[in-house]
């Protein structure tokens, strides 16, 4: 016999997933052709119908806490298919950000919570530029204006040794400064996830005992953890995207952006060794692997995001949210920012040069910054629930 369930409708939750995108799903009248056009959806409770009846009904905490929202890749076969247009794949694009705010902020700061909402507001972006551009402002201020009193009392160590009269955006915000900017701010971003994925991964084995899709009723965390390198060579080929058939070929896009990242990331990690390790301080020449590596890395965030926001301008009958062209226009607007910087700096065109790298760290602030809270949070809670998966044998 099937267990008794209360439902108690959440309203606000419904207002909710309808101003984040999913103003179409009370057009759903539950056919379950979603579920079968999906062909990652697994076999044993199959999503996005029953994710679809729990929205219109507001049941928020049996969205929230279930990990089958994120196994969803939002390719829009399901939202093609549907014969009322109630668009499932938007429906759970806002479900999975209101459980990014749920998970990334800890209720007991009232502060986070409030910028984890921001994020998702047009309205606040002017604040979310101005804090980054205000604090940045002040670190190119005392770059400048206390250069010789510190190069005099810390000697070199100061400037890297760099001259002061060389075109190097060290020159103009100090590396020391960015990095103490940046470094407690990385910290601060890996605390808050690890403590919202304590919360999500607890949530999510709940959700799946009490709806039956795992066997594990007592959570293994080895056996858990066990499954990270399989998700994790799937995430990497994209292999979930090759099995959509409407937007394919935005698989293409996606591992570009994605090994851009990875490609900085990799040539950050690098810099950071060789000039505090090795006294070997940037700008690097051209013919260096490392520069090599971070302008083609560069290159494929500036196309790879640019064939997103084409591809999205082109479905006219699917708009997007502002939480996705958010997400976009920081990513794209790095990418852009980084290599036109660096081309000004190379063609001598020092003003020019600065100021984009100044737009340039604004960007960087803004992706790291409220990571917690952004669309791009996906990238952790998808890797999570895809382990969870392969953990719960849901296949």
């Amino acid at each position: 016999m099937t267990d008794k369930y209360l439902a108690e409708p959440d309203l606000g939750f419904i207002k909710e997933v309808v101003g984040l995108g999913g103003d179409s799903v009370k057009k759903c009248f539950q056919c379950a052709t979603c579920s079968v056009a999906c062909a990652i959806a697994p076999d044993n409770k199959p999503f996005p119908r029953k994710e679809m009846i729990a929205a219109s009904w507001g049941l928020k905490d049996k969205l929230v806490k279930n990990a089958d929202i994120w196994l969803c890749h939002e390719c829009g076969d399901c939202s093609t298919l549907c014969p009322r247009d109630a668009k499932p794949g938007d429906v759970l694009s806002a479900v999975r950000s209101i459980a990014i705010a749920e998970y990334g902020t800890p209720k007991s700061i009232p502060f986070l919570s409030s910028l984890g909402k921001a994020v998702n507001d047009k309205t606040k972006l002017p604040w979310l530029l101005i804090i980054p551009a205000i604090w940045l402002g002040l670190m190119a201020i005392i770059t400048n204006a206390f250069r010789g009193p510190l190069t005099e009392a810390l000697g070199h160590h100061w400037t890297h040794g760099v001259p002061a009269d060389a075109i190097a955006h060290t020159n103009f915000i100090s590396t020391w400064l960015v990095d103490i900017t940046f470094v407690p701010l990385s910290g601060l971003v890996a605390l808050m996830f690890g403590l919202g994925l304590i919360r999500f991964v607890k949530d999510i084995h709940e959700n799946a005992v009490l709806e039956g899709k795992t066997a594990n009723k007592d959570f293994n965390l080895t056996a858990f953890l066990s499954t990270f390198v399989g998700v994790l060579l799937t995430i990497l080929k994209h292999s979930k995207f090759d099995q959509c058939t409407e937007n394919k070929e935005r698989s293409t896009a996606h591992m570009m952006v994605l090994y851009g990242f990875i490609g900085c990331a990799v040539v950050t990690g690098c810099a950071v060794i060789l000039l505090y390790l090795f006294g070997a301080p940037g700008p690097y020449s051209q013919l260096t692997p490392l520069k090599w590596l971070a302008n083609i890395s560069g290159v494929a965030i500036v196309i790879g995001s640019g064939l997103l926001i084409k591809n999205r301008l082109d479905k006219k009958d699917h708009p997007s949210s502002y939480k996705d062209w958010y997400l976009l226009g920081t990513v794209f607007g790095i990418g852009i920012t980084g290599l036109l910087c660096e081309m000004l700096r190379l063609g001598e065109l020092k003003v020019l040069s600065y100021f984009l790298y100044y737009l340039h760290l604004i960007l960087v602030f803004n992706l790291f910054a409220y990571l917690p809270f952004s669309k791009m949070a996906h990238f952790i809670y998808r890797t999570v629930a895809l382990m969870y998966a392969e953990y719960a044998d849901r296949k």
